[in-house]
């Protein structure tokens, strides 16, 4: 316990240094949900309890699926997988596009490697990443989750460049507690 304290107090104040909007706080217990996903071009359904007992998630929240920030941003997410995956961290991309648009973004840009979701209205809003700009779309919001599934780290910046970077390091933090 005195582990994950020192953590979360070390995340909370890299934290700080980001553009967080989002109103979920470190520490926060993260909203469980089902969802319908896609990895690798086939359809699933996807619960947040099932993923976080193989170990902390990487929940990052994106616009739209094929559009160049969003695109670019699973690139770098499936390009680094292998060291989320040595950190024990699974990776889940969450848009609010329609599954079917998932099923094609999942083996194009995510090259297969890590699993999209389609984000419903109420996963939106428990996570609170409607962008405000584009009703039906969500904000950049990167979280990561504890197995115990409490937010330990968020990043939260239309700008892609830096959330794959930022979760990694979040992760890796993670596992060396």
């Amino acid at each position: 316990m005195k582990r994950l304290s020192l953590f979360l107090a070390t995340v909370a104040a890299l934290t700080v240094s980001t553009n967080a909007m989002s109103a979920l706080a470190v520490g926060a217990k993260a909203p469980e949900f089902t969802t319908r996903g896609a990895m690798a071009g086939k359809t699933f359904t996807l619960t947040l309890s099932h993923q976080l007992k193989r170990g902390p998630v990487v929940l990052y929240f994106f616009p739209k699926a094929f559009t160049p920030g969003c695109s670019a941003e699973a690139r770098e997410f499936a390009d680094n997988i292998d060291k989320f995956k040595a950190a024990g961290a699974t990776v889940i991309g969450m848009s609010a596009d329609p599954v079917d648009d998932l099923v094609a973004f999942s083996t194009k840009e995510c090259a297969g490697k890590f699993a999209v979701a389609s984000a419903g209205p109420d996963i939106v809003s428990g996570y609170d990443v409607a962008l405000k700009m584009r009703p039906g779309m969500t904000d950049r919001t990167s979280y990561v989750i504890s197995p115990a599934g409490r937010i330990a780290f968020v990043h939260s910046e239309m700008n892609y460049a830096n959330h794959v970077k930022a979760t990694l390091a979040a992760v890796e933090a993670m596992k060396q507690q």
